[in-house]
């Protein structure tokens, strides 16, 4: 929610978090972070068969998430990892039979959703709804009765948002001058408001093209970044500061800060600090910093750190 400027700093790496599952194909393809490693690898020293082999398997698991799109071949991954091509299609019939893998067409493979639940295994426990409402209670005592909300990477669908918690006291979607469908049609994309282009700024380039790809929203408020080389911008700012202003992006009157929650190097959901045009016409240095504060709050909360029973 919220309207967009940006301001803060962290630059976390972008990271697959969300599957890709579907591009719209205007994005150029490059080798990523697979080849990169891949090529440090082989400079970097020799190594057991053993962990080389372990090392493979992942890099052709991570292809497909960063390639986006629904299905590719084993040339396609092969050009993207560094590897050859009969590698990566051994590791794909193995991958087959271990359910990993699927194959959908004539030589087009895809990941089944088998990796989707290992992704929801690795975030539970990760964080709770008593600890994200005693955030979002502080943040909204610390802005003198500002709306805070906390905004998740929506996992079944696509490059979105969702709202999955807040702290408005006594507010509702009537006093914020938003309906039911204006939440399902505005506030989930990530190409408005203040947490949409947090949490686009750090996701992988082929899902930032296929957000651009998107209409903005009729509902959409005068704020909103309508040219895309103008949003681009703003994302390039939210990662150099750490966070994103927003000005009339959702809804008329009403301006926003958010700033980026995020577990393991990736991206996760976005803290959102919502105030009246009228009350706020610019975030003052204090929510700037109560909304960076409540959102590395969250991102410690989820942060992966050894069992109690572990040494």
């Amino acid at each position: 929610m919220g309207n967009s400027t940006t301001a803060s700093g962290s630059s976390a790496s972008a990271a697959a978090s969300v599957s890709a599952s579907g591009t719209n194909g205007t994005a150029q393809r490059t080798p990523g972070r697979a080849k990169t490693a891949r090529q440090a690898s082989k400079s970097g020293g020799s190594r057991t068969s053993g962990s080389g082999h372990a090392e493979r398997v992942f890099l052709v698991q991570t292809a497909f998430a960063e390639l986006g799109g629904s299905a590719h071949g084993p040339g396609e991954i092969a050009e993207f990892t560094g590897l050859d091509d009969s590698v990566v299609y051994r590791i794909l019939q193995s991958g087959i039979y271990q359910r990993i893998f699927e194959r959908v067409d004539r030589g087009l493979y895809r990941l089944r959703t088998s990796a989707a639940q290992l992704a929801f295994t690795a975030l539970d426990h990760r964080l709770d709804g008593a600890t994200s409402q005693t955030v979002l209670r502080e943040l909204r005592m610390a802005t003198d009765g500002g709306l805070a909300f906390l905004y998740m990477v929506a996992p079944f669908s696509g490059a979105q948002r969702q709202c999955v918690d807040m702290a408005v006291g006594d507010s509702d979607l009537a006093e914020l001058g938003m309906t039911p469908r204006d939440v399902l049609s505005v506030t989930r994309s990530l190409r408005t408001g203040a947490s949409g282009r947090t949490i686009l700024a750090y996701l992988p380039e082929v899902l930032q093209q296929r957000v651009l790809a998107e209409p903005v929203p009729d509902q959409a408020g005068p704020g909103v970044f309508r040219d895309n080389d103008a949003l681009l911008a703003s994302l390039a700012e939210v990662r150099d500061l750490g966070h994103a202003l927003g000005y009339e992006e959702c809804m008329a009157g009403w301006n926003s800060c958010a700033a980026p929650i995020m577990w393991d190097g990736a991206i996760m959901g976005a803290v959102l600090l919502l105030k009246l045009k009228s009350v706020m016409p610019v975030p003052p240095e204090s929510v700037i910093e109560a909304t960076k504060e409540a959102a590395a709050e969250l991102s410690r909360y989820g942060a992966a750190r050894p069992s109690a029973d572990q040494p």
